[in-house]
């Protein structure tokens, strides 16, 4: 049923495509993870998409400078704190039901302007020679213990990263969030540029742990089955077993001829559509967010995590997180 649903839409839309203008995108997505999804679009569909990338901070601060003379159609956001800046802004414009009922309320906006389309689940990564999942800490809070000190790296100029301190601040408040922070530079925490680097440093045996999202170890692991990591997932409703999504929304000014509407909206229909959800499982090792279709191999589903229970829209305070890292010392 869903996918027919999907795939009734494209027809309907596609055929409007000849008389529109061009889609215009901004994707904080780099163009090695959405781009092979926007070129089967517009292979299916007929419609010419444009594509600006860039970060998603970076484009969601353009948007909401350029206002409504922004070029732009669609968002794709690599995290819902960017999605929920612009829709507190009343820059993104409601979604139809089709679209959002294909994904669970914790993944899209309650208010029906935004969408996730895949799911990125936090975790702790840690070396399998040094030590068992036993011995890994279930909570983020208890790595400021002295028996951690100089055995933990983060990545604080990492939007993820950023996503879930600022899910901590909602879940736990900003003094207990800027006592970890504190605490963890005090405990010796090792600052790694990005999530990559840190788990090849927990493979190399340089660190015992790390704080990174779940997909860039399935990475590793992909190209040497005998990689010396796993995942550790922290406890229920810990803020670092954050569930954070890539998503998108239809910008306002998206409003210059209905065939430009539809084909936006046919643009997210494709996205979520049974063969680019599989296509992000197997490419990405994200987790698909529309029911039914299966999480990369070796994966633990999606519906045994228990993440903090947050709405995702209140991770939007980024100039806030941003403000905190730098008071503590997190970043330069």
């Amino acid at each position: 049923m869903r996918t027919h649903l999907i795939v009734s839409l494209l027809a309907l839309l596609a055929a409007a495509a000849a008389a529109a203008e061009p889609l215009v995108v901004y994707s904080g997505r780099s163009e090695s993870l959405i781009g092979p999804a926007i070129e089967r679009f517009e292979a299916e569909s007929g419609v010419e998409v444009k594509v600006r990338y860039g970060g998603t901070a970076e484009l969601a601060a353009l948007l909401l400078e350029e206002g409504s003379r922004t070029p732009a159609d669609v968002y794709i956001a690599q995290d819902a704190g960017a999605l929920g800046a612009l829709a507190e802004a009343g820059r993104l414009r409601s979604l139809p039901g089709e679209l959002t009922g294909l994904v669970d309320p914790a993944f899209r906006s309650p208010e029906g302007v935004w969408v996730g389309v895949t799911g990125r689940a936090r975790t702790i990564v840690y070396n399998t020679d040094a030590l068992t999942e036993t011995d890994v800490p279930t909570s983020v809070f208890e790595l400021t213990k002295p028996e951690w000190k100089n055995r933990v790296a983060w990545a604080p100029a990492n939007g993820s990263f950023q996503s879930f301190v600022s899910a901590m601040r909602v879940t736990h408040g900003d003094d207990r969030t800027r006592e970890w922070l504190l605490g963890m530079i005090a405990n010796g925490a090792t600052d790694y540029p990005k999530n990559s680097a840190i788990v090849r440093a927990v493979g190399a045996g340089e660190i015992d742990l790390g704080l990174v999202n779940h997909y860039y170890l399935m990475r590793f692991l992909a190209e040497d089955p005998g990689f010396p990591a796993q995942n550790a997932f922290p406890s229920a409703g810990d803020p670092g077993a954050l569930v954070n999504v890539a998503g998108a929304g239809v910008l306002r000014s998206a409003k210059r001829d209905a065939a430009t509407l539809e084909n936006a909206h046919s643009l997210i229909a494709s996205l979520l559509s049974e063969e680019a959800q599989e296509d992000f499982a197997a490419r990405t090792f994200e987790y698909p967010l529309v029911a039914g279709i299966a999480p990369p191999e070796g994966l633990r589903p999606l519906d045994q995590l228990e993440p903090p229970a947050i709405d995702l829209s209140d991770l939007s305070d980024l100039r806030g997180t941003l403000d905190m890292l730098r008071e503590t010392g997190a970043l330069p």
